[in-house]
């Protein structure tokens, strides 16, 4: 089944107006035959998105909104394509109880989720690791090296295989190689190979999945899929399931660069 499994829409506060349709009918135009719309859940309550637009999720006065306007399309496509309403969930250590509470009451309306590391907490802040090549540098120096950045980063993608986050914690981790983003401005020399074993360790014995995400390859310093072919195969012989999403913020990249992940699975 040709599935495009991380798809966002009109909803996102840093993507674009592109309508729900538009998404589907680029997914059915290449030949997908679901697609799983997977906006950024609300932030937990109580967490200060740390970007300066504060534009990081959706707001929760547009969740309810989401879900009812995903479910219409589901079932205006539902002979040409299967639809799934989902949500990309922050992983925020400190606030797993707040993440579970807001799972707990809207979980029962989701088909599909992922599960993904964004914020990292460094000397007491938050920080978005993804924001900009400037933020990124700013974490590297806080941290020491990038080395230690990329340490930390693990360690949390690791912490939310494990979590408890209840009945609807996503089964997908998201983008497991985020932290290489900016690796054409920050060249990694070292190896996360430790790191990288104990998380597909975690991720086979929850049963969960990985997000196969080439928006990498779209993002100028980068050039390179989230999870890149070395992990992939290692991922591969632990038989752990692998989805294909395009991340796509418009509805031009649904669907975008699918051969990268046909060629590998």
């Amino acid at each position: 089944m040709k599935i495009d499994g991380h798809v966002h829409t009109p909803y996102c506060p840093h993507g674009t107006t592109d309508l729900l349709e538009e998404y589907v009918e680029k997914a059915i135009t290449e030949g997908f035959q679901s697609l799983s719309f997977t906006e950024h859940a609300p932030l937990p309550i109580g967490f200060m998105d740390p970007t300066p637009m504060k534009d990081s999720a959706m707001k929760l006065d547009d969740l309810e909104e989401y879900i009812e306007r995903v479910q219409k399309v589901k079932n205006k496509y539902h002979n040409k394509i299967a639809i799934n309403l989902g949500l990309e969930v922050d992983y925020i250590k400190d606030f797993e109880n707040e993440t579970t509470k807001f799972l707990n009451k809207y979980g029962k309306y989701l088909d599909d989720s992922i599960l993904s590391v964004h914020f990292l907490n460094i000397k007491d802040s938050y920080y978005c690791l993804d924001f900009d090549e400037n933020t990124f540098g700013e974490m590297v120096q806080l941290t020491g090296t990038l080395q230690k950045l990329h340490q930390l980063y693990y360690d949390e993608v690791l912490h939310s295989v494990n979590s408890n986050l209840g009945t609807y914690k996503p089964n997908r981790i998201g983008h497991l190689t985020l932290v290489k983003k900016f690796q054409k401005l920050y060249p990694v020399t070292f190896s996360m190979e430790k790191s990288i074993y104990h998380i597909l360790q975690a991720i086979k014995e929850q049963g969960m999945e990985i997000d196969y995400n080439v928006a990498g390859l779209r993002k100028e310093f980068c050039g390179e899929t989230y999870p890149g072919s070395t992990i992939i195969e290692l991922a591969k012989k632990q038989k752990i399931p692998l989805i294909y999403g395009s991340d796509a913020h418009c509805a031009r990249d649904v669907g975008k660069n699918y051969s990268y992940f046909y060629s590998l699975t």
